[in-house]
């Protein structure tokens, strides 16, 4: 569980393995959300990230789209690839104190 303090501004980097391993993510729309709740995300809930280094991340945090109060998040991610496929996966736990 990554754990961050409520004041910080910092980027959520959710690490993405493809396969095959040679698959690049990079022109895919992928997308985060960070729930308080253990459902699946709302549409309204998902944020568009971006991709850094095989992750995907998103700014979180005072100043973003994405403010938390102090608690525990589940992070979970939406990768969009080409064709008929529509990825959605719990990716973690976040604790913002």
């Amino acid at each position: 569980m990554a754990v961050i303090p409520a004041s910080s501004t910092e980027y959520l980097h959710v690490p993405v393995t493809a396969t095959p391993a040679d698959t690049d993510l990079t022109g895919t729309p992928v997308r985060i959300a960070v729930v308080a709740h253990t459902a699946t995300p709302a549409e309204i809930e998902w944020r568009i990230a971006s991709w850094d280094s095989g992750a995907a991340r998103l700014l979180i945090g005072p100043g973003t789209d994405t403010v938390l109060l102090p608690g525990d998040y589940r992070v979970w991610i939406h990768i969009d690839p080409p064709g008929s496929e529509s990825i959605v996966r719990r990716a973690g736990l976040l604790s913002v104190r």
